[in-house]
C-alpha cells in the first residue's frame, strides 16, 4: 500500500500566501503521463526513478512559481522580519519514490519549495485544508472540481500553445470577472434570461455589491502584499500587477463590477472591458503569468495566442463547458 508522505521543513508562518502546486503543472510531464496511462504506475516509477539525474523541463506553473520568488525575494529585501510571504508547497498525487526526481528538478532551477507532500494517488484536498491553502493550482480537472467545492481557490492550469516571454521583474496576474472574483449571480441571468434583461439587471443593481467568488481571497492576498511595497513608495514600481479582464461592457455593466471592489477594498491597477470582444489579443499584450477564467472558451482563445491559462470551474458556465480544451490539457 502506498501512504502519503508529507515534508515540511517548518511550520508555515503566520501570515504566508500558501499556493499549492502539482507535478504536472510545475513541470513538463506530458511523457511520464503517457508511461502511467499506457503502461501502468509500477512502470511509470521504474522510469522515474531510472531517470532521476534528468531534470524535468518547465511546466505552465514554472513561471508563475518564478514570479511569487522574485516577489518573495523583494518583500525580504524591504521587510527583513516579516513572514508574510508567499509559501509555495509541491502537492502531487505522485508516489514518494518519484519525489527525488522533483527535488533534484527544484534544486537544478533553484527553486524555493520545501514543502511536498506526495499523496500516493491519494486526493490531496484533505491536505490543502491542512496547509491552509489559498490558491491550488493543477493539470487534473477532478481534483480541482474538488478542492473548488471544499471553498478552496483552485484552478486548471493549461500551457500556451505557443511560447512567449514573461516579465521576470514584475509578477504579473489576470482575473475574469463573474464565477472568478464575483459569484455567477449575473452570469445566470445572461444564460436564463439573455443581455438585455442583464444590462437592466445591472444598472439596477449598480450599487449593490456582487457576492465573491472564489479567486476573491487571492485577490486580496495579492493587495495585502501591494500595499507592503506602496508604503515603501514603490507605487510605480510594484513587483506585483493585478489586471481584470472581462467580457461586460463598461458603459452597461461596468459601473457595478468597479463599485463592488471598491466596496472589498480592493485595488485592481488595470480593468479592460472587452464588450464581448475576444480577450486573447489583450492578454498576449499583458502577457500575465497567469489568466484566471471560468469559461474554456475564453481559455482556449487565451491559449492560441501564448497565455497560460487555469479554468475555473465554477458557476453556472459549467453547465456548458467542461475543463477539457479541444487537444487534451498541454500539461497533461
Amino acid at each position: 500500500m502506498n501512504y502519503p508522505c508529507c515534508l515540511l521543513a517548518q511550520p508555515k508562518p503566520q501570515n504566508a500566501i500558501t499556493v499549492a502546486v502539482s507535478s504536472r503543472v510545475l513541470f513538463d510531464m506530458v511523457e511520464e503521463r503517457k508511461i502511467y496511462e499506457e503502461q501502468g504506475v509500477e512502470k511509470y516509477v521504474e522510469y522515474q526513478q531510472a531517470n532521476e539525474n534528468v531534470t524535468l523541463k518547465p511546466g505552465p506553473a514554472f513561471s508563475f512559481v518564478k514570479a511569487l520568488e522574485q516577489v518573495n525575494a523583494r518583500l525580504r529585501e524591504l521587510y527583513p522580519d516579516d513572514e508574510e510571504l508567499f509559501d509555495i508547497v509541491l502537492m502531487t498525487n505522485n508516489h514518494a519514490q518519484v519525489g527525488v526526481r522533483l527535488i533534484n528538478s527544484i534544486n537544478h532551477y533553484g527553486l524555493l519549495i520545501e514543502r511536498f507532500c506526495m499523496t500516493g494517488g491519494k486526493s490531496p484536498v484533505g491536505y490543502l485544508k491542512a496547509y491552509l491553502t489559498n490558491l491550488y493550482l493543477s493539470a487534473d480537472s477532478e481534483k480541482v472540481q474538488e478542492a473548488i467545492e471544499a471553498g478552496i481557490a483552485a484552478a486548471t492550469l493549461f500551457t500556451g500553445n505557443k511560447k512567449i516571454p514573461f516579465d521576470d521583474k514584475q509578477l504579473r496576474v489576470a482575473f475574469d470577472g463573474d464565477a472568478v472574483l464575483f459569484s455567477d449571480e449575473s452570469e445566470i441571468i445572461v444564460k436564463e434570461h439573455g443581455l438585455d434583461r442583464f444590462f437592466e439587471h445591472e444598472q439596477l443593481n449598480e450599487n449593490k455589491p456582487l457576492a465573491q467568488g472564489p479567486l476573491k481571497g487571492f485577490l486580496e492576498d495579492l493587495g495585502r502584499l501591494q500595499k507592503k511595497f506602496y508604503a515603501k513608495n514603490e507605487r510605480l514600481d510594484s513587483p506585483i500587477r493585478t489586471y481584470l479582464v472581462t467580457a461586460r461592457s463598461a458603459a452597461s455593466s461596468g459601473a457595478r463590477v468597479l463599485k463592488t471592489l471598491r466596496s472589498w477594498g480592493v485595488q485592481i491597477d488595470e480593468a479592460l472591458f472587452l464588450a464581448g470582444a475576444p480577450k486573447g489579443p489583450v492578454l498576449a499584450k499583458i502577457r500575465p503569468h497567469i489568466f484566471f477564467d471560468d469559461q474554456m472558451f475564453h481559455i482556449e482563445g487565451a491559449r492560441q495566442l501564448g497565455t497560460i491559462a487555469a479554468h475555473v470551474p465554477y458557476g453556472i458556465g459549467q453547465k456548458y463547458h467542461k475543463s477539457k480544451p479541444k487537444d487534451g490539457p498541454a500539461s497533461h
